[in-house]
């Protein structure tokens, strides 16, 4: 499989996503990794043993985090990301990562590989962390501010078929973000979605509050981009002060250091469970392409997961079941 990587996007490129392809190439040697941009910026972080599967694509533009979307895509044909999206567009490569400007990419994937058959409005998707580890799949994260109801049906369908195709959930359980459990909770725009997905052909549960995420309620959690995305930024802020403030605790005295010396393989543990980097890379459903997403901030360990989620999504056919899927629709 070859998987094109926008070298010049996010706020550690291009050294995280040149490091993190260094990293994911030896780990999958099967995987062809093609970074996007500009030559003399990626050269002097490859390194003197860079590995067969790594080419670097030429891209002679980049799109800025603070471009106008549409207008950037339009301008710049030969930015790192509009490159990468026309090799997926063109057979070039099996999927896209790029950490850059999140409206930029949507509209890559509007403008460049454009909309599935059935679809109206593509929808960011990530896997939230969960205490059992299993995560919560959520969208949409933020491609679409604002949304319909026929908006959330799609999102619940094709969080579904993530689910299954991906993840090997047989009936994973759908839920609706809301303020309360009870059907009649929410606004318009909820309480329109609730009927939708109570008839539609997936197992879905009902209402889901934001504070038994972390439960893991139901397996897809469906909302529309506002809402999932300040769940999103809530649930990294939340883990990152909780971090931080159980570092300043547990080196604030001699005894504080010895007990966190002793625990340190646990906490190890839970951070590495509720650490969003470790649940990197976002797929843009509902374009005719894998798109993922990788964080603004991915730096290279977080740029090898967006990989090994896009590794995933290929191997398990994702976009082909989803076009096949919402065909006809």
């Amino acid at each position: 499989m070859r998987i094109a990587i926008d070298a010049m996007g996010g706020d550690l490129a291009p050294q995280a996503p040149v490091e993190g392809a260094l990293a994911a190439a030896k780990e999958w040697p099967d995987t062809e990794l093609l970074l996007v941009g500009k030559p003399d910026a990626i050269n002097p972080f490859l390194g003197s043993g860079k590995p067969s599967n790594v080419t670097i694509v030429e891209a002679s533009d980049k799109i800025e985090s603070d471009d106008e979307p549409v207008r950037a895509v339009r301008r710049k044909p030969n930015a790192s990301m509009v490159v990468a999206g026309r090799m997926v567009k063109e057979g070039g490569a099996d999927a896209m990562i790029s950490a850059g400007n999140t409206g930029a990419l949507m509209a890559v994937g509007l403008l460049v590989l454009g909309r599935m058959k059935g679809i109206e409005r593509p929808g960011l998707t990530s896997v939230l962390p969960s205490v059992d580890k299993a995560g919560v799949l959520a969208l949409d994260l933020g491609a679409n501010m604002d949304a319909k109801p026929e908006h959330l049906l799609n999102y619940a369908l094709m969080g579904s078929m993530y689910r299954q195709k991906v993840h090997g959930m047989a009936k994973p359980r759908v839920g609706l973000l809301n303020v309360g459990t009870e059907a009649a909770k929410g606004n318009e725009l909820s309480k329109a979605a609730f009927e939708l997905l109570s008839a539609a052909p997936i197992q879905f549960i009902g209402n889901v509050e934001a504070r038994d995420v972390l439960e893991r309620r139901c397996d897809v959690l469906v909302c529309d981009g506002f809402a999932g995305n300040i769940l999103l930024k809530a649930m990294e802020g939340a883990a990152e002060t909780l971090f931080n403030v159980l570092r300043t605790e547990l080196t604030s005295s001699l005894r504080s250091k010895l007990a966190a010396a002793a625990l340190r393989p646990n906490f190890r543990r839970v951070r590495l469970m509720m650490d969003y980097k470790e649940h990197n890379g976002a797929p843009l459903l509902g374009v005719n392409g894998l798109v993922v997403k990788s964080h603004g901030s991915s730096d290279a360990a977080s740029t090898r997961h967006a990989i090994r989620q896009a590794r995933m999504a290929i191997n398990n056919g994702l976009i082909p079941a989803l076009a096949e899927e919402f065909d006809g629709k």
